[in-house]
């Protein structure tokens, strides 16, 4: 047997485990369980929007900047069309 299938043998035993002693629980145990899980859920969802809203903040200030670099360009091309023009003149 591999150590992949033990470990797979492990897990699913722990499992098994664990759901016997929450199906065994009093009321308030089960209750208690329950309040953890949510607990973990509502903490990796507030991680998962904090990530997201960082991404989000870092790509409108790398579209804000590209936004500026852009505008930084058409001004300098503008600048140069003026004065071709005006050594063309």
């Amino acid at each position: 047997m591999g150590n992949k299938t033990k470990g797979l043998l492990a897990l699913v035993g722990l499992g098994a485990l664990a759901y016997w002693k929450y199906k065994n629980s009093s009321d308030e145990e089960k209750q208690m369980v329950k309040d953890k899980i949510n607990t973990a859920k509502d903490n990796i969802n507030k991680w998962g929007n904090d990530i997201k809203d960082k991404a989000n903040n870092v790509a409108s200030q790398v579209k804000d900047r590209a936004n500026e670099v852009a505008s930084q360009a058409q001004d300098k091309a503008d600048e140069v069309r003026n004065k071709a023009q005006e050594v063309v003149s």
